[in-house]
C-alpha cells in the first residue's frame, strides 16, 4: 500500500466512519477513488485531508469539496443501484466517479467547458462507463434528461429554482444540497411527491457557494 492508499484509508477511517456515516457503498466507493487526481499536482499529498482544494484550470474559482460534507450529502440521498444521478456542479468529476459507483447512472454537467473536458478525460481514465458530462448552466440542470431519481448539487447554495426540483422523479425523487441561510449551512433534502415537495434539514456544513445558486433580491418600494 502506498502513501496515497494509505491517506484514503485514514480518510474513510478517521473522518467518516467516526462521523455518522455508515453506507458501505459509499465508503468503498471513497476508499477507492483517487481524490489526488483532483487537485493540483502539488497539492497531491494533502488530498485526503478535510479542506476544501480549489480545482486547477477553473475561473471564478471552484473547489473540491472536503470529503465529510460530501459523504452526508451523498448519505441523505440514500442513492440505489438503479437510480439516475444529476451531478450539478461536477468540476473535474470526482463527485461524479463517486456517484457513478452507487448509481446506475449518472449525468454531471457544469458550466466550465475546460472543467467538463478535464471530467471526461479523468472518468475515461478512471474506467467509469456509467456516467458523462456535459457542459450546462448549473442551475437550469438538464431537463432534456430529466427525470432524475437524484439531483445533487455540489456547492452551497442560498435558493433551489423550481425549474430544477421539476426535473426530479414524481414519485420519491430526491435532491440533495448545502443550503446557506444567513450565516447558517445545512445539507438539506428536497423529495418530491407529484406536485409537491417536502423538504429537511439534516446536519450543519459550511462549504464554498455557488454564485449561480443565489438568492434574487426583491423588488422593494
Amino acid at each position: 500500500m502506498n502513501d496515497l492508499s494509505r491517506a484514503r484509508k485514514a480518510m474513510v477511517d478517521s473522518q467518516l466512519c467516526p462521523n455518522g456515516i455508515t453506507s458501505r457503498a459509499l465508503l468503498d466507493a471513497m476508499g477507492t477513488v483517487p481524490r489526488e487526481m483532483f487537485v493540483a499536482k502539488e497539492l497531491g499529498p494533502l488530498a485526503y485531508i478535510d479542506e476544501d482544494f480549489p480545482i486547477p484550470g477553473s475561473s471564478p474559482t471552484r473547489y473540491l469539496i472536503e470529503p465529510m460534507p460530501f459523504a452526508r450529502l451523498v448519505q441523505l440521498a440514500e442513492i440505489g443501484p438503479n437510480d439516475i444521478v444529476l451531478d450539478v456542479g461536477c468540476a473535474t468529476g470526482y463527485t461524479t466517479a463517486v456517484l457513478a459507483a452507487l448509481a446506475g447512472s449518472v449525468v454531471a454537467i457544469d458550466d466550465q467547458p475546460k472543467l467538463v473536458e478535464q471530467a471526461v478525460e479523468n472518468l475515461i481514465e478512471l474506467d467509469v462507463g456509467n456516467a458523462a458530462a456535459v457542459t450546462g448552466e448549473l442551475a437550469e440542470g438538464l431537463a432534456s434528461e430529466a427525470p432524475f431519481d437524484v439531483i445533487i448539487v455540489e456547492g452551497a447554495v442560498e435558493d433551489i429554482p423550481p425549474s430544477l426540483l421539476a426535473q426530479l422523479r414524481q414519485r420519491g425523487g430526491r435532491l440533495v444540497a448545502i443550503k446557506r441561510d444567513g450565516a447558517a449551512s445545512r445539507g438539506t433534502l428536497w423529495v418530491r411527491s407529484g406536485d409537491d415537495y417536502s423538504s429537511r434539514e439534516a446536519f450543519d456544513a459550511a462549504i464554498p457557494r455557488l454564485p449561480q445558486f443565489s438568492r434574487k433580491p426583491e423588488f422593494q418600494f
